[in-house]
């Protein structure tokens, strides 16, 4: 298993539509497309941010994954509705993890 942290930085002002979309939208794109949620966080100290763990059964159904996310259509339709205003993440970031063979097995 492949495991990826992902952290989301919004644009000024934008947290709560950024999280909005997040909840209201893309966790049912992730679905679609294979994207496994582990969970989402908030950072008690920067709680306008958003980090969620995904993962994935092996780095090719990682990568297939992400780029059909990423073309959907419909996803980007979303997307591009939801930054009429201007684009809602500052930046963003991912770090993909292996587990150690001494990990407890994730439920």
């Amino acid at each position: 298993m492949l495991y990826e942290i992902r952290t989301y930085t919004p644009a000024a002002n934008r947290a709560q539509q950024l999280k909005e979309r997040f909840r209201d939208h893309t966790l049912a794109f992730f679905n679609r497309h294979g994207i496994e949620v582990v969970g989402c966080w908030e950072p008690v100290e920067r709680p306008e941010e958003l980090v969620y763990m995904v993962c994935f059964e092996s780095e090719s159904a990682r990568e297939v994954a992400w780029s059909s996310f990423a073309s959907d259509p419909d996803w980007r339709r979303v997307k591009q509705e939801s930054e009429v205003d201007g684009p809602l993440l500052e930046s963003q970031s991912a770090v993909v993890l292996t587990a150690t063979d001494f990990s407890p097995v994730l439920r």
